[in-house]
């Protein structure tokens, strides 16, 4: 008789025996799981696998949905997957790709020879509700790598075959949906009917793709308006298509051709150059209004806010300016008056954790002309203190306020809006990977601050990957609904900078032990990271905002 593994199912506390070769979707259903959504994916030793994986050992089994972030990057390609074979049916010989996020969604566009009309937009809609409804099979594959670039290669995906040929792998996995192939770095879900909800609206040249909620899975997510981040997206991506390296493996040939020092000096050159126009702008408003005294820079986690302040210092000293910066640090209020989040910690990152009333007084103090003290707080006592730092400003004094909240009215409600210049910054990665595989804005910062934490402040990855989450859910209150507020966006990405810190961060992600949550996605930032050629860091300039993360700036921070 054949001996029984046992496998521990982590949603339910359970243990189950089952023959060997049993596939997680058949251990799923003998379950009976119930999750806020439909099944998507499975974390066997948190390992993220698809459903169909073969169970012949004794495992530790996880069943997520789309309320989790490697569910939702299954649930989003697995949609792509289908639209892509409704758009090859409808209009055979085009192409389609997924381009970035934008409008809580994901811009699409199909290269179609033209415009894609209302009819024709509905047809897809329809089509891929058919695909949906049939339920079929989506197969995963896995081949000599030099079969699976000449399948790509016969029907024209000349983006994968660049991809598999850079990156090296001797057999590599890809998916097969009918007479139709595709290659996803990340999971899928094993049939077309996991699907259960998406719809597509029309947006600028191609088309939106809308997924459900990760806090609410039965419901899309609201269409947000975002013109300025989407025109930024498109900006520099049209940067990267001149410099030749649309995608990672167009980017990892001219590594390998030895072209990675002019890369870094166009890309640090662009920066520099936008940063320069910013500056121009601010002048011009500071001579014409005559009313302008405030810069508000604000921008989620490790987007560089910092350095990019003080590149902007001196761009604006060039044009006879005094930048002064005023931090909101020292503006928070007294621990005991500090509101708590839903865990009953300080939630430091609520405006509410700053004594608004007192910054806005002497915002006014300031710009009435009045010499004030500035407070400062003491993180040690939570307590603030007056230590005889005075400031007033002169005519050519600009006050550059940066934080998270800088961009939210309320912060600075008794201000004019006149008196004020607005800037968002953020890394907005717009190299991908393919035209069906991009490299995330999330995953680009939370490398950048797994890099710092460890550098800087002595953390485990482990425990910067943890805390992760509860940063992400307050930049979804206090940071993104005020983003189009900004009159500039600056995307501090530099299209090269993930294959410079590959090497520092890699053995980083390493040292995260299996047996903790963290692991799977310590292995999948892992996983990106190895499709990049390494540069080193020797050409990359001190001001450079990467050397926020890298050390070696010559700015103090």
């Amino acid at each position: 008789m054949e001996e029984l593994i046992s496998v521990y199912c982590k949603n339910n506390g359970s243990v189950g025996k089952y023959k060997p070769g049993v596939t997680l979707l058949n251990i799923y259903k003998d379950q009976k799981i119930t999750l806020k959504s439909q099944v998507i994916l499975a974390k066997v030793n948190n390992r993220v696998q698809n459903l169909s994986f073969r169970v012949y050992k004794p495992k530790d089994v996880e069943f997520v949905d789309i309320t989790d972030p490697a569910g939702r990057h299954a649930y989003i390609h697995s949609l792509f997957f289908i639209m892509y074979k409704a758009v090859s049916e409808l209009f055979p010989g085009s192409g389609i790709s997924l381009e970035h996020p934008v409008s809580k969604g994901y811009y699409c566009e199909l290269n179609i020879g033209h415009r894609l009309t209302d009819g024709e937009l509905s047809a897809i809609k329809i089509r891929m509700q058919e695909i949906i409804e049939l339920n079929l099979p989506i197969d995963y594959l896995q081949e000599h790598t030099s079969t699976v670039i000449e399948h790509f290669r016969t029907v024209g995906a000349m983006d994968k075959v660049d991809l598999l040929q850079t990156v090296g792998s001797l057999y590599t996995c890809y998916y097969k949906m009918g007479d139709l192939i595709d290659y996803y770095y990340e999971g899928l879900v094993p049939y077309t009917g996991f699907i259960y909800l998406f719809d597509l609206l029309p947006f600028d040249n191609g088309v939106l793709l809308r997924i459900p909620s990760s806090t609410h899975p039965k419901l899309l997510e609201d269409v947000v308006a975002q013109p300025k981040m989407h025109d930024v997206f498109e900006e520099y991506q049209h940067w990267n298509e001149i410099m030749g390296i649309e995608s990672i493996g167009k980017f990892n040939r001219k590594i390998k051709e030895g072209k990675a020092s002019c890369l870094i000096k166009v890309s640090e050159a662009l920066h520099e150059k936008k940063i320069s126009y910013m500056a121009d702008r601010i002048y011009m408003k500071w001579k014409e209004s005559g009313t302008l005294k405030f810069i508000m820079i604000s921008g989620p986690s490790s987007s560089g806010k910092t350095t990019f302040s003080k590149r902007l210092t001196v761009q604006l000293m060039t044009n006879g300016l005094t930048p002064v910066a005023l931090s909101l640090d020292d503006y928070f209020v007294e621990r005991e008056k500090t509101p708590r989040d839903d865990s009953g910690d300080y939630d430091y990152e609520s405006i509410y954790a700053l004594d608004l009333e007192l910054f806005n007084k002497q915002l006014k103090q300031l710009v009435d002309g009045e010499e004030v003290e500035l407070p400062t707080y003491s993180f040690e006592t939570g307590k603030r203190m007056y230590k005889g730092n005075k400031l007033k400003v002169e005519s050519n004094t600009l006050i550059i306020i940066e934080g998270i909240h800088a961009l939210n009215p309320e912060l600075t409600q008794l201000i004019d809006q006149s008196m004020k210049f607005m800037i968002y910054v953020s890394a907005l990665t717009t190299i991908s990977m393919d035209n069906h595989n991009r490299i995330s804005t999330t995953d680009n910062r939370l490398l950048r601050r797994i890099l710092r934490d460890h550098l800087y402040r002595g953390y485990s990855a482990e425990e910067t990957i943890r805390r992760w989450p509860s940063v992400r859910l307050g930049e979804d209150k206090w940071i993104f609904p005020y983003q189009e507020n900004a009159d500039e966006m600056f995307n501090s990405a530099l299209v090269f900078e993930l294959a410079v810190i590959k090497k520092y961060v890699e053995p980083i992600l390493t040292e995260v032990p299996q047996n903790c949550e963290e692991y799977s996605e310590a292995r999948r930032l892992l996983h990106v990271l190895s499709y990049l050629s390494p540069i080193y860091e020797n050409e990359i300039p001190p001001t450079s905002l990467l050397r926020e993360f890298l050390g070696g700036s010559s700015f103090r921070y």
